[in-house]
This record gives C-alpha cells, structure tokens and sequence, in this order.
C-alpha cells in the first residue's frame, strides 16, 4: 500500500443561532462563521467551512500562527479536567481533517 489516509478530529466550540429566517453557526475560536435556512445546514455548513479553513491554512504553510494568533498553546492531557466550561456541553461540533500519507515519499517524520 503506497497511500494511508489519516483523519484528525478536531473538537472546537460552536454557537447557532436564528436571525430572521437565517440560522447563524459560528466557531468563536477562530472566527468562523457560516449561515443556512435550518439549524442542521448551518451546521453542515460550518464544518464544511472548518475543513476548508483548516486545510487551507495546513497549505498555505500558517497554521501554525493561525492558532497562536488565535490563542492556542500545547496542553498536557490532564488539563483536559481543568476546562473552564465556558462553552455549554453540546455546544461543540466535531471537525474531521482528512490527509493522505504518500509512503513512497516519506523519508521520516521526525528530524534531529
């Protein structure tokens, strides 16, 4: 097999909300918003958007200071108990960031 997909899973907050006749999705952590006629193609939307956010910034070469500019740091896994709660349960949605792994071209993934 010369070719392995990989997905990460990103797990980020959301808000929705209804305007008019419009529903509102927006991930506040990075400022991404998207818009539908229902609450579930809002959603849809939003992680469509996330995906092409994401990617193009993996592409592009910035995601490393997109998420710094954003406010992102490493965290140990225990302070996954210290979350503030500042976003209610439910109120997440689940991003899938697919990639291929080209096993023909990798040398190795660690550098010394």
């Amino acid at each position: 097999m010369k070719e392995t997909r990989v997905i990460f899973r990103l797990h980020v907050p959301m808000e929705i909300k209804k305007k008019g006749k419009w529903f509102i999705a927006n991930c506040p952590i990075v400022d991404v918003c998207t818009q539908g006629t229902t609450k579930a193609q809002a959603k849809k939307n939003l992680s469509d958007a996330l995906i092409l956010f994401f990617m193009s910034c993996y592409e592009r070469g910035t995601l490393d200071a997109v998420l710094r500019s954003c406010g992102f740091y490493p965290a140990s896994i225990d302070d996954e108990a210290a979350d503030s709660g500042s976003y209610e349960a439910g109120k997440y949605i689940d991003v899938p960031l697919p990639f291929m792994i080209d096993k023909t071209k990798q040398t190795s993934c660690h550098h010394a």
